[in-house]
């Protein structure tokens, strides 16, 4: 078979499985198989239905149902191998959790949060500095965000508590919540590369930014968005999927707006969540305009 060439904007029509980079740049996963990578970018998957449904236990948590012979059928893998690949997330790098539901029903399957977990434990804040992994910062933070201070030289004191401070930390040493997506938001956006090609509009960028971690963190259970509520979870899952080529055209879109936004948040937060499902057809339009096809008759 041949296949042929892009000549468009046919990638866009593709939907992905998101392998989260950490699998791919963190040491500590240096030795995890790539089989189980990709099966934890499909369980992560099948966790924004999750979200969707309200799949969750008595203490909030969310989990997923995927039985042996999904698994087989999303990865192409006999039995035995999908048995495997879910031992080694589980036992060997703690990724995944299974629980019984009793005789004749299904695991209870419940993800772990990886960004999370990296964040609690500082394995990217105090990573061995002659790694080749992702040093001593967490993915797009700013240099700026770092302490100046020599952590390998620093005793525990009141330095130390500035530091945590700063990060985002507890006393406790855990990441805050919004920290952990602000952290998120600025990898997975690649904000630093945005602001190089932006240097005009860095303030755009970071009110984006907190606007995605202060939705995603919202308490509430239902937000306004497109003049209509809608459940949290719902918008968050959307949230999480953009991308910086989302963010570029955000951006335009605010720039070629000319009519009067009486409230800008509500007015960025709907063009955030729209973004998805109407950039193909705004750069479709640009395209027939640049070339002039206009449904013109030849």
């Amino acid at each position: 078979m041949k296949y042929p060439y892009f000549r468009g904007l046919e990638a866009d029509r593709y939907s992905f499985y998101r392998v989260p980079k950490a699998l791919i740049k963190v040491d500590l996963f240096e030795k995890m198989s790539g089989d189980a990578k990709l099966l934890y970018a499909v369980l992560l998957d099948r966790m924004n239905l999750s979200l969707k449904n309200g799949w969750q236990d008595e203490n909030g948590n969310a989990y997923i149902i995927c039985t042996i012979d999904e698994i087989m059928d999303s990865i192409r893998c006999a039995r035995q191998k999908a048995v495997k690949l879910l031992d080694e997330l589980e036992h060997e790098y703690q990724l995944i959790e299974r629980r019984r539901q009793g005789l004749g029903k299904p695991n209870l399957l419940y993800v772990k949060d990886l960004y999370a977990g990296l964040s609690q434990s500082n394995y990217w804040k105090y990573e061995n500095q002659t790694s080749g992994g992702l040093k001593s910062e967490l993915p797009g933070v700013w240099k700026s965000n770092g302490s100046k201070t020599d952590i390998n030289n620093t005793d525990s004191s009141e330095t130390d508590l500035i530091c945590s401070a700063q990060s985002g930390e507890n006393i406790s040493g855990e990441m805050r919540e919004d920290e952990r997506y602000r952290f998120y938001f600025q990898d997975k956006l690649e904000i630093p590369i945005l602001e190089k090609n932006f240097p005009h509009d860095r303030e755009i960028l970071m009110e984006i930014l907190e606007l995605l971690v202060e939705t995603v963190t919202s308490r509430k259970k239902f937000l306004r968005i497109c003049g209509e509520e809608k459940p949290k979870e719902v918008i968050k899952s959307r949230l999480m999927k953009l991308d910086s080529m989302h963010i570029q055209y955000v951006m335009e879109c605010l720039k070629s707006n000319t009519t009067q936004v009486r409230n800008i948040k509500q007015y960025l937060l709907a063009t955030l969540y729209n973004a998805p499902t109407t950039i193909d057809s705004y750069y479709a339009a640009q395209v027939r305009h640049d070339f002039g096809w206009g449904g013109r008759s030849n």
